[in-house]
């Protein structure tokens, strides 16, 4: 057999990754490379621009020189990351959190979350999920035969023309009630959201669980920006004791602690649940890395001592300012009035690291050639593209979040990652405002 012959109909994929469009990532990845416009300010993605507080990459060297941390973990986790987790969580909830069987360490918070699916989830039973949602979601409840239910967060009505808060983005819980049929077994919420930042309220918290108790659902509650709360923050399982024996949370020490590429993640919830997820771990890939688990745990252990916690989140909120200032500036007088200035419009965050700004007003050249698989995509993608290509400045069209059903509700926004040094944001802000030229 020749070494050149074509393998793509005798070796087909499976169905579960055939005929998928070309995804989000690889599309801006793509703009950026081919972009006249170098080097290309990266806000599209949501790593890090900086590394994580000397006490922590202290620890993590420190960690090499240990014989046992260069072997493998106990598949649920080490001790020591468990126990400071319990301890940092425990005030948190109001209760004890037992780290031998409330607590289980996974790779990544995504590796987590899709533990808890193939720990719970069958073919046929149904997951709900909020609009716009981490694209991750999608593929880990669809591989162990999960059927995925939507329910659309709405835009706020002003968020053509005002400076909105991202609590402005509303769910109609008449349609949440009305997706949920006996086959639903899980709902997921992410708060604070991702890529909306808001933060659901309390009241909103309660009226989901009230459906999930009513109707025996599970909830798996992504809460991996909790340290990055701008607005009172209620995480799901404090509600009450019965909504928490239902209640699987996720955590992310990679978000906590500014290093997404350490893959560590965590599920705290019930024994009974717990147990379950740490099953299906071990058969995913066993355990996670143990010497970046130790460096994690150092980390939970002495944030309070180095006033971490307030510390980043007082930056993070800095930095969301500091980058939404440039959407403040770029006022065109609209209606033939000089003096009736309007700002690009923004949805300002309420927690996390990413800002969604509304486009409507930046009229995209009639001329401009796009290339075709950019051109049959929603407005986002050409706004996206046209970014990087002028601009330089790469921010992610968040239509590709949605079903085809509700795309357009996001088609003029574009999200884009604050977790930068504030020089990339200084740098990013000078190049948006050469948008002047094509707004109306």
């Amino acid at each position: 057999m020749s070494s050149t012959s074509p393998t793509t109909d005798r070796f087909p994929p499976a169905s579960r990754l055939a005929g998928r469009k070309q995804d989000v990532w690889s599309i801006v990845n793509e703009a950026a490379l081919a972009s006249p416009v170098q080097p290309i300010v990266n806000m599209g993605q949501g790593f890090f621009g900086y590394n994580p507080p000397k006490f922590i990459t202290d620890a993590a060297k420190e960690a090499l020189d240990k014989v046992d941390c260069n072997q493998y973990a106990p598949t649920k986790g080490r001790p020591r990351l468990k126990k400071a987790i319990a301890k940092a969580y425990s005030p948190l909830f109001g209760r004890d959190v037992d780290p031998e069987t409330e607590v289980t360490i996974t790779t990544g918070a995504n590796e987590g979350m899709l533990s808890a699916f193939m720990a719970f989830i069958e073919q046929g039973d149904e997951v709900i999920i909020f609009e716009p949602f981490f694209d991750q979601y999608i593929s880990n409840i669809e591989m162990p035969g999960g059927t995925i239910r939507y329910v659309a967060l709405k835009p706020p009505k002003n968020g053509d023309t005002e400076v909105s808060s991202a609590g402005g983005w509303t769910l109609d819980m008449a349609e949440l009630e009305k997706a949920i049929s006996p086959k639903t077994k899980m709902i997921v919420i992410n708060t604070p959201h991702n890529p909306v930042g808001k933060i659901f309220s309390k009241s909103e918290l309660q009226a989901i669980a009230d459906l999930c108790v009513k109707s025996n659902i599970l909830i798996l509650s992504d809460e991996v920006y909790d340290r990055l709360p701008y607005t009172p923050f209620t995480r799901m399982a404090t509600l009450s004791p019965e909504i928490a024996a239902q209640t699987i949370t996720v955590g992310s020490a990679g978000k906590n602690f500014y290093c997404t590429g350490w893959r560590v993640g965590y599920l705290m919830g019930p024994a009974n649940l717990i147990h379950y997820v740490s099953a299906a771990h071990t058969r995913i890939c066993f355990s996670s890395v143990s010497v970046l688990q130790e460096a994690a745990a150092v980390g939970f252990e002495r944030a309070e001592e180095f006033g971490f916690w307030d510390q980043s989140r007082k930056e993070m909120q800095g930095k969301v300012e500091r980058f939404c200032a440039v959407f403040d500036e770029l006022g065109l007088p609209s209606d033939g009035h000089a003096n009736d200035a309007q700002s690009d419009q923004y949805s300002k965050p309420e927690g996390g690291y990413f800002v969604l700004a509304n486009f409507a007003r930046v009229n995209l050249p009639d001329d401009y050639d796009f290339p075709p698989h950019v051109a049959e995509r929603t407005r986002d993608f050409r706004l996206s593209w046209f970014l990087i290509m002028k601009l330089g400045v790469a921010a992610i069209p968040p239509t590709d979040f949605y079903t085809e059903k509700n795309k357009l509700m996001a088609e003029n926004w574009l999200r884009f990652a604050v977790c930068k040094e504030d020089e990339v944001l200084e740098q990013a802000k000078e190049r948006l405002r050469g948008l002047r030229r094509w707004m109306k």
